[in-house]
């Protein structure tokens, strides 16, 4: 193989990431094109890559079609989802792609809806024996059917990014929002773990991410930490799913004081601070490329601890007509 076109879908800021694999097909010595697409020309990542091409929101039936056409008429090899809402749609299609030349990064469709809804994520958690937070739907802890210490975190059941997630003391705070689970509050410290799963269903990488600091639903500051009760969760958990391939992350809460470590969130895509990640040694872009096609593997599990990431603000220009406006 000489040349990989890569397409990053629903790019909007994730510049850092058109860069990864920019750089990814350099140090595999491959020409090619990092593509973007996005619903609208107004996005950094758009304009960051080698091409912008505009499709459908991918709530609408088009999407899927629209890109499906993009990855054939530019010879497109890997297709890289980055936001939740896309991945049950990509994932049922995944045999379209194939048939048009194109590898999407993304585990199988059971993989994508047990992520994808609170109540399968916890559901197939305590089916499986692993710790987690206790959760009802929001009618039962309005009734009183919930009995687990305040503060309460109401999350939609649905959501990402953090959004909608709040915290609660009181009975009284529950919103008036339908859809929505409520959680016990999971103690300890927060880590979000990168895990590169290959096509064997073999977790061949995990890196944990410690919160610092976040913005807007995304980590802002982080650092790297090799913490053992965290990582050996999370290894079992990626290789329990049935079809997890690809990037995944997973958040983990670990306790010092009591060792106990709770899992809450399972996502199937690349999260927004694996630039962290990748910088510490945890090379995915590279490893799913030699794992899709047949290279010589360099995937390992030595990586940087230690490593901090403190983010910021960056900017592309671009004239009016070019951003759609």
């Amino acid at each position: 193989m000489e040349a990989l076109n890569v397409l990053v879908s629903s790019a909007g800021r994730r510049g850092a990431l058109i860069a990864i694999w920019r750089r990814t097909l350099a140090d595999l010595g491959l020409a090619g094109q990092v593509l973007a697409t996005d619903m609208s020309a107004a996005s950094a990542a758009f304009h960051a890559a080698d091409r912008g091409l505009l499709v459908p929101p991918c709530s609408d039936d088009e999407f899927v079609p629209t890109l499906l056409e993009i990855c054939r008429q530019n010879g497109v090899g890997v297709l890289v989802p980055t936001i939740d809402t896309e991945l049950p749609k990509l994932a049922a299609a995944a045999r379209d792609f194939a048939g048009a030349g194109t590898t999407i990064n993304i585990s199988a469709p059971e993989v994508i809806e047990i992520g994808f809804d609170k109540r399968r994520t916890h559901a197939w958690l305590t089916a499986n024996g692993f710790p987690t937070v206790e959760q009802v739907d929001i009618e039962d802890a309005r009734a009183g059917r919930f009995e687990a210490p305040r503060p309460w975190i109401v999350k939609p059941a649905r959501g990402s990014a953090s959004i909608g997630v709040t915290e609660i003391a009181a009975d009284s705070e529950l919103p008036s929002v339908a859809d929505s689970v409520v959680q016990s509050k999971a103690p300890g410290v927060e880590y979000t773990v990168d895990v590169f799963v290959d096509r064997n269903g073999a977790c061949v990488s995990a890196v944990a991410r410690q919160r610092l600091e976040v913005r807007a639903g995304e980590v802002s500051k982080g650092i790297t930490v090799k913490n053992p009760a965290v990582l050996e969760v999370v290894r079992a958990v990626a290789e329990s799913l049935p079809g997890g391939y690809g990037v995944l992350n997973i958040q983990v809460f670990h306790d010092a004081e009591t060792g106990a470590a709770n899992v809450i969130e399972i996502n199937p895509r690349y999260g927004g601070g694996f630039p962290l990640a990748f910088e510490a040694g945890a090379r995915f872009p590279r490893w799913f490329v030699e794992d899709a096609f047949g290279l010589p593997s360099t995937a390992n599990d030595d990586w940087q601890e230690g490593l901090v990431m403190l983010r910021y603000d960056d900017a592309v220009f671009v004239t009016r007509e070019d951003a759609g406006l």
